[in-house]
Order: structure tokens, then sequence, then C-alpha cells
């Protein structure tokens, strides 16, 4: 009680003292206070100094109240006001330092096989208060100090740590000047997060910027649209220090990205599609990495930080409000190596408690593994996801499950079902005024409708007028949200259903539409589902070049996110190399090609033939 009490007067004759001093006209700044209060205030005794202030506040105000010595006492509050504000810094600035200094306890007295994962912890964009680049360099530098004071101690680990903090900052800031500089380049039709072989975007020029080996070879792998797991699953040796520089340069890299396309106030559905390519793009990066890096065993704790990463990234994707429920995790990339990113996926996902962040991350994984075909996963991905935003009452990814457990069960063949969780999908939709569930639950509707209609057999007009109405009426929704994702699917339904019903030129003007509309959205499945189904209708409509161009495109864009539906467009393909003759089609080909290619690259064009001697083999 004695020290406390000492500790008081202390404290009230520092406030006294300044405000004297202020009085008296010499001090010549508020860094002269805030400097005062450093040396004078201990840590960890900052509300007994924030008692005496505020008895000196409340003191003096009374007395400028009160009319009692107006002159003196309005000058002596102006003084405390002073004080006051420097100490909001103090508390600010000691605030920072005693976060860092934990953190710094964290990292040493961690085991060493956690050490990392707990600076991945402290890193996390996810935490309340989120380190700012000096921050992270001055915890850097706190690691130093240890290291140096503790020459005895196992902390190896550590300064490899600090070593790896200092480095990425470094590295960020050689890199930051090109963030976005690469866009106004060459000018560019794309931003390079897209789909096609040539987009190869910014990582050719930020691998010229770095001079740490790791960070330039990932980069110089996506450049060059290589394996990412095969990259890490061929590395020998990964220095500790290298891959946490990597970590650092890529997370300012993806925030940075992220921050800029969220400002594009000219062009908000523009900005928000690019924020989302990028989130995608980066947690495919480290979910390739950490799949790459578990191969044989030999690097399972970098590959355990890269899944670590990979939903920390996710986790932000979630909480932003243009996260896409009706989306996948491939929408907005190509190319061999991302077939594998969604297994790896699975994994951190058991890892995560039952939060509504957990749910829509369900939903965008499941739907990708429907585009797979791999119906039982997905189910269990949408199944999980409604329950858990049930329980947190978040009703619009509740109604996405509904959405997209429909659309499997039309995959299925099982359209009652599909109906029925349509349906349950419109309702809740529209007790709760979710527009965008509600086009999509008109779609899902619409389509299970035609689908069911088809398989019993049904010829009565109604039957068909009706589910073309509800389709239609997603349609109009959907454009007026101008919500491209969604009217892509009620674009393509449409289609698909016209397709069914034979009738080709309709058919063909809704598969365009709904292609373009995919195209903006960035959702290559519906890109390649409407590019297949554009092939029959044309094939129909007896345009069998066009059918051969859009047939092609949609085999390719459907095999390399794996979706199993690019056998459809190699069936038809295939017939209509047949009727044509080998000779003559590969000379139509050859007459596509610049269209080919202006679409999926050369090394696309080059990849026609053996996807289609692929499908033949497996029909023999």
């Amino acid at each position: 009680m004695s020290d406390s009490t000492s500790l008081r007067d202390r404290y009230l004759q520092l406030i006294d003292e300044i405000v004297q001093i202020t009085l008296k006209g010499q001090i010549r700044s508020k860094e002269q206070v805030y400097q005062m209060l450093v040396k004078d205030i201990s840590v960890g005794t900052g509300e007994i100094f924030e008692r005496c202030l505020d008895e000196r506040l409340t003191s003096t105000q009374h007395e400028v109240d009160n009319n009692l010595q107006p002159a003196t006492a309005t000058r002596r509050l102006r003084a405390l006001k002073t004080i006051e504000g420097e100490w909001q810094r103090w508390q600010k600035d000691n605030r920072i330092g005693s976060a860092i200094a934990q953190a710094v306890q964290q990292i040493i007295t961690a085991e060493p096989p956690h050490r990392l994962t707990t600076v991945l912890r402290i890193i996390d964009p996810n935490q309340q208060q989120v380190l700012t680049l000096e921050q992270l360099q001055q915890l850097a530098t706190a690691l130093q100090q240890q290291v140096a004071t503790n020459p005895d101690s196992d902390l190896q680990q550590v300064a490899e740590i600090a070593t790896g903090l200092t480095r990425g900052i470094n590295s960020w800031q050689r890199l930051q000047g090109d963030l976005v500089s690469w866009i106004y380049e060459g000018n560019r039709g794309s931003l390079g997060f897209g789909g096609t072989p040539e987009q190869s975007g910014p990582w050719a020029l930020w691998a010229k910027q770095v001079n740490s080996s790791l960070p330039q070879s990932v980069f110089h792998t996506l450049a060059s649209n290589q394996s990412l797991v095969e990259f890490a699953a061929n590395q020998n040796s990964v220095e500790l220090s290298a891959w946490v520089e990597l970590t650092v340069v890529l997370q300012c890299l993806q925030r940075g990205l992220v921050e800029w396309f969220d400002k594009l106030v000219y062009d908000s559905q523009v900005g928000s599609k690019l924020s989302i390519s990028i989130f995608l793009t980066f947690s495919v990066v480290w979910s390739q990495l950490a799949s790459g890096f578990n191969y044989g065993g030999r690097f399972t704790l970098y590959a355990d930080a890269c899944f670590q990463l990979t939903m920390q990234i996710l986790r932000a994707f979630s909480q932003r409000s243009y996260f896409p429920l009706y989306g996948g995790i491939f929408a907005s990339f190509a190319g061999n190596y991302l077939k594998d990113a969604l297994n790896y996926l699975d994994e951190p996902l058991r890892r995560v408690a039952g939060t509504t962040e957990k749910a829509r991350i369900l939903t965008l994984v499941g739907y990708s593994f429907r585009t797979q075909g791999r119906y039982d996963q997905a189910i269990a991905f949408h199944q999980e996801a409604l329950e858990i935003a049930r329980t947190a009452g978040d009703r619009i990814c509740e109604i996405a499950s509904f959405n997209h457990l429909s659309r499997i069960c039309v995959g299925q063949k099982n359209y009652a079902e599909a109906i029925n969780y349509s349906q349950r999908a419109l309702i809740l939709a529209r007790q709760t005024g979710d527009k965008l569930g509600e086009a999509n639950a008109l779609a899902n509707l619409g389509y299970s409708e035609v689908f069911q209609a088809q398989q019993l057999e049904q010829i009565e007009p109604e039957v068909y007028e009706s589910a073309i109405n509800y389709l239609e009426q997603g349609l109009k929704l959907s454009e007026k949200l101008g919500d491209s994702q969604s009217k892509a699917l009620c674009l393509s339904s449409l289609g698909i259903a016209n397709v069914i019903l034979e009738q080709p030129q309709d058919a063909i003007a809704y598969l365009e539409a709904s292609l373009q509309a995919a195209q903006f959205s960035g959702d290559l499945y519906l890109q390649g589902l409407s590019l297949a189904y554009l092939a029959e209708a044309l094939y129909n409509f007896k345009n069998i070049d066009k059918a051969v161009l859009a047939g092609c495109l949609g085999m390719y864009l459907l095999e390399q996110i794996a979706a199993k539906e690019w056998r459809q467009p190699a069936g038809l393909i295939t017939v209509l190399q047949g009727q044509m003759g080998v000779e003559a089609f590969h000379k139509l080909l050859q007459q596509q090609r610049p269209q080919i290619i202006s679409v999926i690259g050369v090394d696309g064009y080059d990849y026609i033939p053996q996807l289609l001697q692929q499908y033949q083999r497996s029909i023999m």
C-alpha cells in the first residue's frame, strides 16, 4: 500500500511539475512533454498515473466551470489537456512495445517444432491488431537482441526467423514500387491473374526485382506456368530464413494488391473481381507449396506452415462482402498445376473450428469438388457448411448451401431432390431478402424441372414453360443485381434447357451470352460448360466450323480444372472428326488456330490433339 501511495505522490508531483514549467513558458513542444512521461512513468503502473491525471483534470475543470481564478485555471487546464494527449500516445506506444515483447517471449519459449507456426500466428492478418511493417521490423530486431544476449542458448532457429523477417521486409520494399506498375505495361487486356498461359502477370517482373533465391525461384515458376507442387517437392534443402522471407514477401504482395484493387472506386465490380482473383491466387500458391513440401515427408514443418497460411488467406477472404458463395477455388485460373490444389485444402479445413468463416470456405471448396464430379465429397462439404451456417445464423450461407446441393443432385440425376433443395433455397431467400440467393434458386429450380421433365418423358409444353419461366425470372433478377456470376448461371441454364428442347437457335443466343458473362466473372467452369453446350447447339444448327471451335475450347478449359464434363465436347469433336475425316478436321483446326490461341494460348492449342487421343483411348 505504501509503494502505491508513494507512486501516486510521485505521479501527482510529475503532473504538477509539467503544468508549472508550461505556465512559465519552458515547454517548447508536445514532444518534450512526451519524453518526460517516457522518462518518469514505469511500465505496468499506467492505471495509477491515469487516476492522478484524472484527479487533476477534474479539480481544474471544476475551477474553470465555477470561474475560480479563471485565467490561471484555464491555462492549467490547457496544460493538463496536453499531458492527456501525450499520455494517450504513451499508452499506444507502450501497448505496441508490450505486444512485441510478448510476441518475442512466445517465439523463444515455443518448442522448436512449433516456433514457425507461432510466428505465423503472430503475423496473421486476421489478428485484431495487425503488425505494421515497422512493427514487424521491431519484432525482428527484438529477436536478434534476444539471441545476442543469450549466446549460450539454443536459439539458432530464432536467429533464422529474425533474419528472414528482415530480409522479407527488404525484399518487399524493393517490390513495392512495382506492385501495380505491370498493369500499365504492354497495353495489357488482362491483369495476369486470369486463365490463359500468356497471362504471366507480374511474376516475371517481380522475379527481376528480388535478389533472394527462394522468392525468385517461386516467381519464375509461376511466370512460366510450371508446377509449384513439383518445385517444392524437388527442393533438397530450404533454409528457415529463406522460407520466412518468402512468407513476408507473399503476404505483403497479397495484402497490397487487395488494398489497391479494393480502392478501384470508378468500377467497384472490376475491383471486386480482381480482389477475388488475388485471394484465390495466393491461397492456391500456398496450398500447392504445402503439397510439394509434404512430398516424401521431408519438409512437414513447411507443409504445415503453408496450410496455416492458406487458411489465413481464405479466412480473411471469407469476411469480404464480395466473397463468392457461388464460385469455386479455381475461379481465375488454368494450368495443369492447379488441378491438385483442391486436394490439399481439405486437410486444413478439418483443423478450423465451426465458424461462419469455415462455412463459407466449405462452400467455395465444395463447389469446386462438384465441378470435378466428386459428388460425395462436395455433398459432405456443403452439408457441413449448412449445419455451421444454421448454428451461426448465417442465412446467406445457408441459402447458398441449399443451392449448391440442388446443383449436385442434378449432376446425380436425382431431380426430385434437386427441386426440393432449390425450393427450400427460394423460400428462405425470399424470407430473408437475399436477392442473389433467390436468383440462383430460381435458376436451379427451372434447371432441375427441365431435366426432370425430360427424364419422365413429359411432352406437355406447359411443363417446360413453367421451368423456363423460373429461369427467366432468375435471369432478370441477376441482371438487376448486376451479378455476372449468377447471370452466367441463369443464361447457361436457359441455353442448356433449349438444347434439351431441341431449339438450337435460342440455345446459341443464351449460351453465347452466358460465355460472355462467365468470362467477366472469371468462372472457368461456367465458361467451359457454356462452350460445351454451345458446340452441341451449333452442331444441331449445322454450323460445323463453329461447333469444332467451341467444342475444342470447352474441352480444354473443362479438362484444365479437372471437370468431368470435358468428355462431353471431346465426344462431339470425335464424332465430327469421324464425319469430316482426319485430314479435313486437322485442316479446319489449323484455320482456327488464331482464334484458339487468343483464348488458351499456343500450349493449349498444341494440347487439343492429345486430349482427343486421351478420350478416344478411354472409349476403346
